[in-house]
């Protein structure tokens, strides 16, 4: 697969009322992100509740995304899990059904020693899917697992033969444009912290995956056209857009403010599932209250129109 271009939305997980997954709505997902200019979906990660879910869940909804994207927008699907050989079996089966690429975090439980030992984990998840591109998905704040991630290139990358790149959930910089630049940028790097979108673009990055993509692709499609464009003052006020409305929702457990978001703008994703909890009618009404306050309801239109009357 080539290096992945724009944004990938990491997707909620969708619940009915009784708590059991909703797949009922994923056409409804996938629709919007095709609108709104996305050019792929990351399914089952952090903000897809994936460690909250079973096996089947997880195999569930990965078939309904295939079967609604078809190829027209990218599925990656994360199957990481804190036992590698259930990994194995979500790589192989998101194989079978189709999907564009898989992604794994480390395990999170018992975790790795060092950067050997994580590459020779990670090769093992990894090659349960040889035919299909692997991204490690590097989130340390919630692994708690911080190694050097040009050194685990280094090893990977005779170790992996499907390795495709790093999904780099982490706000070190130096650290991603080291990995960026490794080997005349040999491994496609997606950048994982959306507020920090611009000052990736800045260090090379052509690529990222954000949860607030789910919601808010347009705003973010502009500030990559403005720095493509040269515009540069723009794309700074525009990105300073995005992480107001980052500091907004960081006030509530982001996760449930985030599909807060999302039902404000009418789609009802349901109740997270513990140890997460949804906001309570205040909470919600505070969240829109700060985020109408920012500007971002306004601003979002006024990007949105601006992209549909290209």
């Amino acid at each position: 697969m080539d290096k992945i271009k724009g944004l990938v939305a990491a997707v909620f997980a969708a619940y009915h009322e009784d708590g059991t997954i909703n797949t009922a709505i994923i056409p409804e997902l996938v629709e919007k992100m095709i609108a709104d200019g996305l050019s792929g979906v990351f399914i089952c990660g952090t903000n897809g509740e994936g460690p909250n879910l079973t096996m089947e869940e997880r195999m569930a909804i990965a078939e309904a995304y295939v079967r609604e994207a078809k190829q027209r927008i990218k599925v990656l699907i994360h199957v990481g899990h804190t036992s590698i050989a259930e990994s194995r079996k979500l790589a192989a089966h998101a194989q079978e059904i189709g999907a564009d690429a898989i992604s794994s975090v480390a395990a999170f439980y018992f975790k790795p020693s060092g950067v050997k030992n994580l590459v020779d984990s990670i090769a093992e998840i990894a090659a349960a899917a040889p035919e299909l591109p692997f991204y490690y998905y590097h989130i340390p704040t919630l692994t708690g697992i911080a190694m050097d991630m040009v050194e685990f290139l280094e090893i990977a990358e005779t170790k992996i033969p499907n390795l495709a790149g790093i999904k780099y959930t982490a706000s070190t910089l130096h650290e991603y444009q080291s990995c960026l630049n490794y080997k005349n940028g040999k491994f496609d790097m997606l950048f994982g912290y959306d507020e920090m979108l611009l000052s990736a673009l800045s260090v090379g990055a052509q690529g990222a995956i954000g949860s607030t993509y789910t919601f808010a692709a347009p705003l973010y499609l502009k500030v990559m056209s403005l720095y493509e464009n040269n515009e540069h003052e723009r794309a700074r006020v525009m990105q300073l857009h995005a992480v107001n409305m980052v500091r907004c929702l960081v006030k509530f457990p982001p996760i449930p403010a985030q599909r807060a978001i999302m039902k404000s703008e009418g789609i009802e994703l349901g109740t997270c599932r513990l140890p997460l909890v949804a906001l309570d009618v205040e909470q919600e009404k505070a969240l829109h209250s700060s985020l109408t306050a920012v500007g971002f309801f306004s601003i979002l239109k006024d990007v949105t129109l601006l992209q549909e009357t290209k």
